[in-house]
């Protein structure tokens, strides 16, 4: 009889751990997913506050040229 209790404890102990994890693994992806709107409405909003004019200067810039033919 008690190894049949052990055996049922165990598995009890083993239940409780992976329904912890899975609230860990949950609360993290809540977490990530807040985080990831946060950044998403952050990235928004500056936009909206960007000034709306034209680049100028050459569009290779820093981009290196052939030698020019002497």
């Amino acid at each position: 009889m008690p190894t049949t209790a052990t055996r049922e404890y165990e598995m009890f102990e083993h239940e409780i751990a992976a329904a912890a994890r899975t609230t860990d693994l949950l609360r993290e992806a809540a977490a990530y997913r807040f985080v990831r709107e946060a950044r998403k409405a952050r990235r928004t909003s500056m936009r909206s506050q960007e000034p709306r004019g034209r680049v100028t200067g050459s569009g290779a810039r820093g981009a290196r040229s052939a030698p020019r033919p002497a």
